[in-house]
Formats: C-alpha cells, sequence, structure tokens
C-alpha cells in the first residue's frame, strides 16, 4: 500500500513540476525547439533544475543499501546502443518536435486540455499496444 502511495505522490509531484515549467504547453516546447525566430531559451533553465535534482536524488539513493519499497536495486540495463534503442529515441523526437508533447507532459495535461490531445493521448497509447504486440511476435527482438 505505502509503494502505490508513494508512486501517486510522486507522480503528482512530476506532474505539479511539468505543469509549472510550462512542459505542458506545446507552443512553449516548439518555440525552444525552434532554433530560429522566435526561439525560447526559458525552458533550458527548467532542464537544468531537473539534472541537478536527478544528481542530488541518485547520490542519495545509492547511498542507501536498498530501496525504501522494494527488497534490491534492480540490475543496470546493458548500455547497449542498438537499432531498437536508436528507433525509439528517433519516434520519440519525431513526435515531441511535431507535436510538442511526450507522453508525461501530455498525460499531465489532461486535465486541461482539448480533444487534439485526447487523440495524441490515444495514438500515444495505441502506440505502445502496437509495441507491446510487435515484441511478443519477436519481430522487433530479430532487429537487435
Amino acid at each position: 500500500m505505502f509503494r502505490l502511495i508513494s508512486a501517486a505522490m510522486a507522480g503528482a509531484v512530476f506532474g505539479i513540476g511539468l505543469t509549472v515549467a510550462q512542459l505542458t504547453n506545446p507552443a512553449k516546447i516548439l518555440s525552444f525547439l525552434t532554433l530560429v525566430e522566435g526561439w525560447d531559451g526559458s525552458l533550458g533553465l527548467a532542464l537544468a533544475a531537473a539534472i541537478a535534482v536527478t544528481a542530488i536524488g541518485y547520490r542519495l539513493v545509492w547511498m542507501r543499501e536498498r530501496p525504501i519499497f522494494a527488497r534490491a536495486f534492480p540490475p543496470p540495463d546493458s548500455g547497449e546502443v542498438n537499432a531498437r534503442l536508436m528507433l525509439g529515441a528517433g519516434l520519440f523526437g519525431l513526435g515531441w518536435g511535431a507535436v510538442g508533447l511526450c507522453p508525461g507532459p501530455a498525460i499531465a495535461a489532461l486535465g486541461f486540455g482539448g480533444p487534439e490531445l485526447l487523440g495524441f493521448v490515444a495514438a500515444m497509447f495505441g502506440g505502445a499496444a502496437g509495441y507491446e504486440l510487435l515484441e511478443r511476435g519477436s519481430l522487433l527482438t530479430s532487429a537487435t
């Protein structure tokens, strides 16, 4: 139960942070990603703050013998750069640059977004479901 409550609290804090930093505003994101006329570099401050908080958080977490709500820390990923990683990163970047939203901010913006946001989130979940179907059918595992 504590694990569920802590996950809900972390999600709420994350959503509030995304909203305060205006990462739920596609126009703000697109003006940051567009390096020509109308460029708005203010999201760079949010990025710098996120890096600082993450660095401090990792430092504190790795000082512990084990997580608070789990038996052990998960093993690290291989760190291997492969075709699946590159394809996923490319699709993520294309979607972010085209629409101005990525999954976290899109979900956080559901409370005040319009019908086009619902379409984006539906497409996002459809893409995730399609990936799972392909992965189970081993179409993606052979691409590595």
